[in-house]
């Protein structure tokens, strides 16, 4: 049976529609299903980001259904670039499509550099978000205060070299966030993991099938 079905659509935004690409499940009932945010538009971050492919297709792997969209104004989503303000509201219609595409099932999200801050941000204060996924968290140029009082488990993945989120900074954070937390460090890897993306799908795997271990079952050999 195949695993990469995969639907291109438009969801309904605030600032107008956002493009976005869902992988389905070959399962009727999936444990769970994930979304994915992407880096900061304005320097070319878009659904088709490596870091955020290598992420989307870690999970899919596992058997999960993936969207990914454009932030308002990225790609071919309506809208303008709201400096994290607007994209929040997009967060949450794809929280919504995805709710509505499999109720009743826990959502895991991800997000890499701006879609994590913009982001983790959303998925703290939604109840349907079950899990996080912090990748190259920008602790040098935003803010993380909200971590501090989320308790949803959190996985945290970042390079020991990245020039947007300097490792001691990271590690101050996360001491002072509450469990369930992990931090898993690429050795080496700069911002976009450059030649280090397996490092990183090692460890996305290693902790959804930790939180997760029926989707063993599921993976895709």
């Amino acid at each position: 049976m195949t695993r990469v079905l995969h639907r291109d659509l438009f969801l309904d935004g605030t600032a107008g529609r956002l493009e976005a690409l869902l992988w389905t499940s070959p399962l009727r009932e999936p444990p769970l299903a994930g979304l994915v945010c992407h880096p900061h538009p304005l320097f070319g971050g878009t659904l088709h980001n490596k870091v955020v492919f290598r992420a989307a297709k870690t999970m899919h792997r596992l058997g999960v259904p993936v969207l990914r969209f454009n932030f308002r104004g990225a790609g071919k989503s309506d809208g303008r670039h709201d400096e994290g303000r607007g994209e929040a509201e997009d967060v949450r219609a794809a929280l919504d499509f995805l709710a509505a595409e499999f109720p009743g099932r826990p959502l895991l999200l991800a997000g890499f550099s701006f879609g994590a801050w913009v982001g983790l941000r959303v998925g703290c204060a939604d109840a349907r978000v079950a899990g996080l996924i912090g990748l190259g968290v920008p602790v040098n140029n935003a803010k993380h205060s909200y971590l501090r009082d989320c308790r949803k488990p959190k996985l945290f993945v970042h390079g020991s070299e990245d020039e947007h989120g300097a490792i001691a900074r990271v590690r101050e954070l996360f001491a002072n966030l509450p469990e369930p937390k992990r931090l898993a460090v690429v050795e080496g890897a700069d911002h976009f993991f450059a030649g280090k993306l397996t490092e990183v799908e090692t460890a996305i795997r290693a902790w959804l099938l930790e939180r997760h271990p029926e989707l063993s079952s599921l993976e895709e050999k």
